[in-house]
């Protein structure tokens, strides 16, 4: 007999046709990470993230009703690039650097320039331009 199905035929099975279908699913996965710039991120999500190949098998199929699995694959199609998505701050609490309570805040910049300096830069700028 010729393995080239899950399907184990059965007596009452004599004179049924064998058919296969192949599906494509597309899997989206988003993940976060908490890291000091983007490309620090985008080598986490390298070497740490993405699918766990090894979790792709016909457990995540139905097989019902004389269905077998005979393949389940997944590959790499394409990545967005890595998106700054906030700043881990204290928290907007008169303890919260005494109490160690911080949030993510979407609207913080990513990199932090001191007032300082932006306004030093600013003046060199200006008297350069002679103003």
């Amino acid at each position: 007999m010729n393995n080239i199905s899950e399907i184990y035929p059965y007596k009452d099975d004599l004179g049924k046709n064998l058919y296969r279908k192949r599906t494509v699913y597309t899997v989206t996965i988003e993940q976060d990470v908490l890291a000091n710039n983007k490309e620090e991120a985008e080598q986490l999500f390298l070497d740490k993230g993405g699918i766990n190949h090894a979790a792709i098998g016909s457990d995540i199929t139905e097989e019902n009703g004389g269905i077998e699995t005979w393949m389940v694959d997944a590959n790499y199609t394409d990545s967005d690039e890595v998106k700054y998505m906030g700043k881990v701050v204290y928290e907007d609490d008169e303890y919260a650097e005494e109490d160690g309570l911080v949030e993510i805040d979407p609207h913080a910049d990513e990199v932090e320039i001191p007032g300082d300096v932006d306004t030093t830069l600013d003046m060199e700028i200006e008297t350069e331009r002679g103003r």
